[in-house]
């Protein structure tokens, strides 16, 4: 990047928010995926107005530019592989407004999420959605890879909760999409377009969310089994009961191992499977289906089952659920690969047990845990070295899994999106005229290139 471009950066947002230094670079060098490129700057800008001068100039003098928020992503989504500037956003972290009338939230992409949770829910509201990074990514991210999470069954994910949107496309144009209203069918619905998008086709600087009331009650049901064929029969029985869990989880056994090993952890030696079950709303309501649920867990095989209403004890029974990421981090420390495959609930026990054939055929080791209520499987290849017959084998096991989760019909990416770690994959899934009709989006909002570019699509630079 020329001298140049850096003093005009610097007109723009204030010459204390460009940096190029070394540690500055190498912190906006890569996200979860440890995946590593370094900027040539880091810019903060703090306004819409700001965001759009950056991208303006960049545009013109072809710069490539990466929105950067937690750089909490799973699949390399903001890492700056063509190098240019990173966009850091965490700066415009405003909550504007809680509109507690209209049940809706004007907030900037900056704002943590948990943050978020907890200022609504001091007014007695609720932002369902709840990513598992949530206690450090933002909105901004969240909504660039319209996160999931624990809530999903129930509540759906983030485009569920996305009214209107403020965005600055690669030309520094600001556009507004939607509005605050519930129901919108004016033109083509470009908020959701935008959202999932992987920062490929704007920048967002601000959001409007739908809210809705805090729940009453909720209570938590912990249930271990001797075998997931029980644990996952469990599920359609739960689903059977016309019962929907705000929160239906699975652990498998390869994950007990780890959060066994990895801190004081007592499960029944028997257990092989565990199911974490949380209902809530009207507190009559959810005693029944807590009552419900733990008979159906009993007559299901389950060999013990612990029941929560408050908020301590409900937090003590999702602490192994917590323990599970950093459990898994800790037996695999070269490489984790973390894919997360989704499928029709009713194929879930299915997909499990041709995981496990994958791992016995290349001699590898596979955790799964995740989302049982909607499908979502986040199934982690514990890479044990990096020998390139390693390498193989577990490269040949991740294509065989989502080859298998396409013939199911789901989806190679439940949550954490396509990035650059699954592009090779995307056509998997996606036939080829629907991923050209994505290309000419790309070109249509971009025709330079310079938003996030290396991510999606790998010939799209």
């Amino acid at each position: 990047m020329k001298p140049s471009d850096l003093n005009s950066l610097k007109g723009i947002v204030g010459k204390e928010h460009v940096s190029t230094a070394i540690e500055d670079l190498i912190c906006h060098s890569y996200d979860a995926t440890k995946q590593m490129a370094l900027p040539a700057a880091v810019v903060r800008p703090a306004t819409a107005q700001e965001v759009s001068g950056v991208l303006a100039h960049a545009n013109e003098h072809r710069i490539p530019v990466y929105p950067m928020g937690a750089a909490s992503g799973l699949t390399g989504g903001a890492v700056p592989v063509k190098g240019g500037i990173v966009l850091d956003m965490t700066r415009m972290n405003r909550i504007v407004a809680i509109d507690a009338q209209n049940l809706v939230a004007v907030v900037e992409p900056g704002v943590v999420c948990a943050e978020f949770q907890a200022a609504v829910e001091e007014v007695s509201l609720f932002y369902p959605p709840d990513p598992a990074s949530s206690e450090f990514s933002t909105l901004g991210g969240n909504v660039a890879e319209c996160a999931g999470g624990l809530r999903g069954m129930k509540y759906g994910v983030t485009r569920d909760y996305i009214l209107a949107l403020e965005a600055v496309l690669p030309s520094g144009e600001i556009i507004h999409t939607g509005s605050r209203a519930m129901k919108n069918v004016s033109g083509y619905d470009l908020t959701r377009l935008l959202v999932g998008s992987e920062g490929t086709l704007c920048v967002f600087t601000q959001m409007i969310v739908r809210l809705v009331p805090l729940p009453e009650c909720i209570r938590t049901v912990l249930a271990y089994f001797a075998g997931f064929d029980d644990a996952a029969r469990t599920v359609s029985k739960i689903i059977e009961a016309r019962i929907v869990p705000r929160a239906l989880e699975f652990m498998d056994e390869d994950t007990l191992e780890a959060v066994r090993d990895y801190g004081e952890f007592e499960f029944p030696p028997e257990a092989q499977a565990a199911l974490l079950i949380e209902v809530d709303g009207d507190d009559a309501v959810t005693q029944r289906e807590t009552e419900t649920v733990a008979t159906i867990c009993r007559d299901n095989g389950c060999s013990t089952v612990s029941v929560a209403i408050s908020a301590e004890n409900r937090e003590e029974l999702w602490k192994t659920r917590r323990a599970v990421s950093p459990a898994l981090y800790n037996l695999a420390p070269k490489r984790k690969i973390a894919e997360d495959v989704c499928v029709p609930r009713s194929r879930l026990a299915d997909l499990l047990r041709e995981i496990k054939r994958i791992e016995q055929e290349k001699s590898l080791r596979i955790a799964c845990f995740g989302h049982a209520g909607d499908g979502n499987v986040h199934v982690n290849f514990l890479v044990e070295s990096d020998t390139p017959e390693v390498v193989r084998r577990t490269e040949e096991g991740v294509e065989e899994l989502l080859r298998t989760v396409v013939s199911y019909g789901g989806s190679i990416s439940g949550e954490h999106g396509i990035g650059t770690t699954k592009t090779e994959y995307l056509g998997l899934e996606i036939p080829p005229r629907e991923l050209e009709l994505m290309r000419q989006i790309k070109q249509i909002f971009d025709p330079n290139g310079i938003l996030n570019p290396g991510k999606l699509f790998p010939d799209t630079d």
